[in-house]
């Protein structure tokens, strides 16, 4: 019977993996799980998820070497306080390309706008702007900035600079996505059926003429746009996480460098080579730094507020950094210009079809090792480990220049992980109701009872059983007690059991035995053999507790310990509580309570014995003027020094106390006459006097000391506290830093 029994318990089990094994499932699940995810990206709802680990991964790359083709002029606010105004004046600019333009740059870029007059302070208009003119025309290479106006930003579009032809101007406008941030650059644009190029790319474009490189379509694809090395492929209205995006003009995604540093100290240089404007215009650069290379002009200054945000400027922690206009120009140029002559990567996108087979893909790869494993510690990791795997391909693949999907991806994964789990859960509580008939047959039994097999293994348990060993039966079965028993305790039911199995004779036998919780029990153990029809032996063991008389014992010991602890501890709280009630918490010393308690019980001595008693009050001079320059931290500091110069100064049988603030009182027992509270006093003074040296800071205070004397001034306890604060303001009165009796 108990053979048969164990057998269907065992097939119950074996019967959770056989019907579903199939692979259908996984592929249902994953699938299911793969269109909603797809359905809820085509809305945009991920989006900004997708948009946020990007932006993570520029962050995260490796620093590139810094662009030496590229200088920065930067008009700072220094600049503007030289020139003395905004917009700066014709004259100044014209200087300033002079200027760069004798050191032979490759190109210029004059990211201001420039559409209007702007004459000096000398009002000279027109000749401040023909000074300009002439510049311009000196300069082919020059290259201004333009606002294009369209059907959206009609009120906001900005002529060329004057002066400048239409192949020295370059529109200036970007793209931002929806968060306010820019990802995307825009090279052609189509206004008014003319098309215009870009600021960066006419830069980019002037530098690469000198290798050689012009534009051209490239051959795999007319509409896509091939420099040097470099395909740039046009943007998509729903390229990577983008759904919908506005892809009017030549848009490309835009890889941004992340620039590093080089050098050390002054010569350190991160990213592009900077130089202010008045560096510039009193002769302080050296020409190296913008002979052959693209000089580019503009602001940096916080009040012209000319800065954007892009994909590094983002932080898992705090405000986001924004840049400098002209720094993101030197970003796109830098790009343009890598890619041409180095092959830099350019961020490309996957096809449609191929992100939804790698959406699928995750999502199947989820639903199956739940699956497959089904252990939770087990899938925990490999779900864990296979995220991991996840994004550090996605980030090996950016590198590489190619965004793909993450966040559907992880999505489907963990979703399908979960419905798994779910459905796992599911077809185990179904199980679970087919064995509860067959459960029921042994569980009617109240002592702990367990079946083992040939080879030492469970294969029948009892609830009784499990409720003392502290697992359950679908974690014990077919398992033997060294998976769960430490190795001496295991070695002791092995060979009891071995011995029943060899002499085919019930034994009883005590024995020690640990549960899950680390609980040592003493058990007695009676164990017999059984035969079922076929002529399998099963051995069959009954356990009964015998430890419960130890445990009560045990259990009184420690309540009775635990009794005097909490004595103990009740005490010492009640100790802490009292010095609390009676002790100033800054200085230590007693407070207003305890000083009027010893003032009540020195004043009924004295009296019951004829001695006389001095009070002494003590307020600080000048502690005001310190607390308020040098900070309450150090006036607090200062006070607790005056509380230890206080007590070391007394005698054991004299009360020292802080009523508040600076005022200190100290009551004199037995003092033979009112010299010994005069020698006190000053004693007081001469300690309070000396130097204190707090944080760097030499500070000197000193104190007005009021005296008041038991029974010359007073019979009780109010009369002889007025007196003595009578008194000490009286010692204030006269100068300070001295004693006066009342």
């Amino acid at each position: 019977m108990s053979k048969q029994l164990g057998k269907r318990l065992v097939k119950l089990r074996l019967g959770l993996k056989q019907p579903l094994g199939r692979g259908y499932r996984e592929l249902i699940t994953a699938s299911s799980v793969a269109i909603c995810i797809l359905l809820i990206r085509s809305v945009g709802l991920l989006q900004s998820l997708e948009l946020a680990v990007l932006d993570q991964f520029f962050r995260l790359r490796p620093n590139e070497q810094p662009d030496n083709r590229i200088t920065i002029v930067a008009i700072d606010e220094a600049s503007l306080r030289q020139v003395g105004t905004w917009p700066i004046p014709d004259s100044q600019i014209a200087k300033l390309l002079q200027k760069i333009n004798v050191r032979q740059p490759q190109a210029i870029g004059l990211d201001i706008y420039r559409d209007l007059l702007v004459p000096g302070n000398d009002l000279k208009g027109e000749s401040s702007n023909k000074e300009l003119l002439d510049a311009y025309k000196s300069m082919p290479h020059l290259i201004g900035i333009e606002l294009l106006a369209n059907d959206k930003n009609k009120k906001v579009g900005v002529p060329p600079p004057l002066g400048l032809n239409q192949n020295q101007v370059g529109f200036n406008n970007v793209l931002y996505d929806p968060d306010g941030k820019i990802r995307r650059s825009l090279l052609y644009w189509h206004v008014d059926k003319q098309l215009h190029q870009s600021f960066a790319l006419k830069l980019a474009l002037l530098y690469l003429q000198s290798e050689g490189i012009t534009p051209q379509k490239a051959f795999n694809n007319s509409d896509y746009l091939q420099l040097g090395k470099a395909v740039f492929n046009r943007f998509q209205a729903n390229d990577g996480a983008y759904v919908g995006a506005d892809d009017g003009g030549y848009q490309i995604l835009s890889n941004f460098p992340k620039p590093g540093c080089e050098g050390s100290g002054s010569k350190k240089l991160c990213g592009y080579r900077q130089v202010t404007m008045s560096d510039v215009l009193n002769n302080k650069v050296p020409t190296s730094w913008i002979r052959d290379r693209i000089v580019l002009i503009g602001s940096t200054a916080p009040s012209l507020q000319d800065f954007v945000f892009i994909p590094q400027s983002s932080r898992l922690m705090g405000t986001a950094q924004p840049v400098a206009g002209i720094e993101l120009q030197a970003h796109f140029i830098s790009e343009l210009i890598s890619a041409a002559l180095e092959d830099r990567p350019l961020l490309k996108v996957w096809s449609e079809p191929w992100e939804y087979l790698w959406i699928l893909t995750w999502s199947y790869l989820g639903s199956v090792i739940t699956w497959r494993i089904q252990r939770p510690s087990h899938s925990i990791l490999s779900i864990l480990f296979s995220c991991l795997v996840l994004i550090l391909s996605a980030y090996c693949a950016f590198l590489f220049g190619w965004w793909i999907p993450i966040i559907p991806s992880l999505l489907t994964f963990g979703l399908s992980a979960i419905w798994m789990i779910f459905h796992i859960a599911h077809i185990q509580e179904e199980l679970k109701r087919s064995k509860e008939f067959l459960q029921q047959v042994i569980n009617t039994i109240a002592d702990p009872i367990f079946v083992k097999n040939g080879q030492h293994q469970w294969i029948v348990l009892n609830e009784a059983y499990c409720r003392f060993i502290g697992y359950s039966d679908t974690v014990l079965i077919e398992k033997s007690d060294y998976d769960f028993f430490p190795k001496h305790e295991a070695d002791v039911f092995r060979q009891q059991d071995e011995l029943v199995f060899r002499t085919q004779q019930p034994r009883e036998n005590e024995e020690e035995f640990t549960d899950a919780t680390g609980k040592i029990h003493l058990i007695a153990t009676k164990r017999s053999l059984h035969k079922d029809a076929a002529g399998n032996f099963f051995l069959v063991g009954v356990i009964r507790d015998i430890t419960e008389r130890k445990e009560k014992e045990e259990k009184l010991r420690r309540t009775a310990a635990e009794l005097s602890r909490s004595n103990n501890e009740l005490k010492r709280k009640e100790d802490h509580l009292r010095y609390l009630a009676y002790h100033d918490p800054l200085t230590g010393l007693s407070n207003r309570k305890f000083f009027a308690e010893q003032l009540y019980e020195s004043l009924d001595w004295a009296q019951n014995n004829n001695l006389s008693l001095g009070l002494l009050f003590i307020d600080l001079d000048g502690f005001k003027q310190i607390n308020d320059t040098l900070g309450h931290e150090i006036g607090d500091r200062l006070l607790v020094t005056i509380a230890q110069r206080l007590s070391n100064s007394l005698r054991g049988s004299d009360t020292v106390s802080r009523l508040g603030g600076d005022e200190f009182t100290v009551i004199l027992r037995a003092i033979p006459n009112v010299q010994v509270a005069a020698k006190v006093a000053e004693k007081i003074l001469g300690c309070i006097t000396e130097p204190i040296v707090l944080d760097g800071y030499t500070t000197r205070v000193s104190a007005s000391i009021g005296i008041s004397i038991y029974p010359l001034n007073g019979q009780n306890i109010e009369t002889l506290i007025k007196q003595a604060d009578t008194a000490m303001y009286r010692a204030k009165h006269f100068g300070k830093n001295r004693y006066e009796f009342a």
